[in-house]
């Protein structure tokens, strides 16, 4: 962990203790997680659903972008895209590494790659996170 993180980056939503996704990595640059893939998380085709693959790559950039904050501030998710490039089966796991493509003052945009097992690129992800001052309501 690296110790020029924002303490706030650590704590995780209930959300993701719910899905099951694990934080392997957390530092300024980069944040790594894992997800098991469960059939809770599965779609009707059998796979792990689109929805789990969009919220693991959206929490990821929260956090990372909480890691950059500074103390007091908080963000949001403004604008997500996701493309789709192989199906993740129950029983493997969804890896994550979200990326800074931005850090600005006012918003910081992050790429979220996702694979699983065997390395095939499952997803990316690009996210813009609103950056919102300590002192704003």
């Amino acid at each position: 962990m690296s110790h020029d993180v924002n303490p706030t980056a650590q704590l995780q939503p209930p959300f993701a203790e719910l899905m099951g996704m694990k934080i392997t990595h957390l530092s300024r640059d980069k944040v790594l997680a894992e997800l098991f893939v469960s059939d809770v998380l599965e779609n009707r085709m059998g796979v792990l659903h689109g929805g789990a693959v969009m919220a693991l790559a959206d929490n990821l950039g929260g956090t990372a972008t909480m890691a950059n904050l500074p103390q007091g501030a908080r963000t949001a998710t403004i604008e997500s895209k996701t493309n789709f490039f192989a199906p993740i089966p129950i029983g493997d796991t969804a890896h994550a590494e979200c990326t800074p493509l931005h850090r600005g003052r006012s918003t910081m945009v992050w790429q979220t790659r996702i694979t699983r097992n065997d390395g095939r690129l499952c997803a990316i992800v690009t996210q813009t996170q609103i950056v919102i001052p300590a002192d704003k309501e």
